[in-house]
Order: structure tokens, then sequence, then C-alpha cells
């Protein structure tokens, strides 16, 4: 048995998308994975399953997810060792008076090259700053997530890949529950 961590994309967010982590807990227990525990309501679920392969299992979830709530919703698989990465690769932390309220990751569907950060165009963001990390982004956003056009829609849309973003505080909790 391999754990994954699924992490889903624009659920419970302004009344979309709406999902109860009991609901959805059940779901995939009904689809044959273990160990179901979900982390708050913005969709991280760790799960339990012979498979391999993270792709796969979220493949598996969103089509669980639609198939029993009619609901289309992306999902990204990441490992321990990605959220271990999150610690080690990202080069914010190393600064000095480092706020990590300002920190967010964005988790991306496939690994990405160097050179995507071009794609990005983040200097037109600034004072808001990224860095990638194979299938990472690591965002200091100056003044906050909900005031950038450096979003999930964006990165979204300039790197064609799924994408899906949590902050600090859910990255290191998401960490310490890993088993």
């Amino acid at each position: 048995m391999k754990t994954h961590l699924a992490l889903l994309r624009g659920i419970n967010v302004s009344g979309h998308n709406m999902i109860k982590m009991d609901v959805l807990k059940s779901v995939l227990e009904k689809a044959g994975f273990q160990n179901v525990q979900t982390y708050i309501q913005s969709g991280n679920v760790f799960v339990d399953s012979e498979e391999e392969n993270g792709a796969s299992v979220g493949f598996k979830i969103k089509q669980e997810i639609f198939k029993e709530l009619g609901l289309e919703v992306p999902v990204v698989v990441i490992s321990k060792e990605d959220l271990e990465a999150c610690f080690t690769n990202n080069t914010f932390l190393s600064e000095k008076d480092c706020d990590t309220k300002k920190l967010y990751v964005a988790f991306i569907s496939k690994e990405l090259q160097g050179s995507a950060i071009n794609d990005l165009k983040i200097s037109q963001f600034k004072p808001d700053e990224a860095t990638i990390d194979k299938s990472r982004i690591y965002i200091k956003y100056a003044v906050g997530a909900g005031k950038t056009r450096l979003d999930q829609k964006y990165i979204e849309k300039k790197l064609n890949v799924v994408a899906t973003i949590r902050n600090w505080n859910t990255v290191t909790t998401l960490l310490e529950m890993f088993s």
C-alpha cells in the first residue's frame, strides 16, 4: 500500500463545487481507497492504494467524484517527497525575515522545465515573486493571494497544466500528517 495526497482544486470556494469532507471520504472508501483522511474543507485528502502511480490515483478520484457527485474536479496527487521538497527547495525560506504568511505553493499536474518561468511572465506581477521547481511553483505574494493576478487560473492558462495552490501553513500541516 502506498499513501498518496490528493489535492482537489476548486472545491468549497465561494459556494461552488461544494463537497462535505465526510461525503468525500465515503465516496473514496466506496471506490476502494483505504485509510482515507481529509484535512480542512479545501480538498486535501490522504488515501492508501495498491496503485503506485499518483496520476492514476488522481484520475480514479476525479472519476469517482464525477460519478458519485456529478462534479468535475481537477485533482493533483503528490507524494511525501513533494512536500519535503517544499522545505528544501523553496528559496524564499532562506530570506532574512521570511514571512511565511506570504508563501504559497502551486502544485502542478506535470513536471515543468526551468524555462517555464519565462512563460509565466512573472515580471508582470512585481512585487509578487515565483520560482519553479519541477512540479511545484513557489510563490511569495507581496500583498496577498486574494489581490494578485498570479493565481491558479493564470498559471493553468499560461502553462497548460492543472494547478492547485496551498498556503504555507497548509503545506506544513500536510507534511506533518503524512504517514
